[in-house]
């Protein structure tokens, strides 16, 4: 029985995990491509700096705002998942979308393909669909919260761009089987 002189703090066991949260198993070795590219666009330009005479530390900083400028702009999105949920998180911002509460789908062409999400509680977020390629745990956190949000009837927008999407992956993963047993 708890009075109501008692200052000891509440303790509470925390909520076990729903699930089992998937990651982008390339994001690390993409982060190293990005550093490596930056550095060696340090290295390059101070090497011409050099050989032409006009090195100064004033222009070596400037090389280095550049290539570490570079490597921000290459640093890729770290894309996790879990039990009704999908997180982009780039070095500032955390986007999350609820993949059971899914209301659009809308695949964007331009210079990269894209994948917008947007959730009935009005949080967005584009995805490589590459990624999902690459990480079937993703795929499968995102196709499950997909298949209750349009069972559910909250997909209003972009059930066949993920039909095609699944489509993609079966095709992926039935070919990755063939070329493990040989029978490609």
């Amino acid at each position: 029985m708890k009075r109501s002189d008692d200052l000891r703090p509440r303790v509470t066991s925390p909520a076990p995990p729903a699930g089992p949260i998937a990651y982008d198993r390339g994001w690390a070795g993409e982060v190293r491509t990005a550093v490596r590219c930056a550095l060696a666009l340090l290295v390059l330009l101070l090497c011409i700096d050099a050989a032409a005479g006009s090195l100064t530390w004033w222009r070596g900083l400037l090389w280095g705002a550049l290539a570490a400028l570079l490597g921000l702009v290459l640093h890729p999105a770290r894309i996790t998942a879990g039990d009704g949920w999908l997180a982009s998180r780039r070095l500032l911002r955390t986007r999350r979308v609820r993949t059971d509460l899914l209301a659009v789908v809308q695949p964007l062409d331009g210079v990269t393909r894209r994948l917008m999400l947007r959730d009935a509680l009005g949080n967005r977020m584009e995805i490589d669909p590459e990624v999902l390629v690459r990480n079937p745990g993703l795929w499968y956190r995102l196709d499950e919260g997909a298949r209750r949000a349009e069972a559910s009837g909250t997909l209003r927008c972009g059930a066949p761009a993920l039909h095609r999407l699944a489509r993609r992956m079966d095709r992926e993963t039935a070919l990755a089987v063939f070329r493990a047993s040989g029978l490609e």
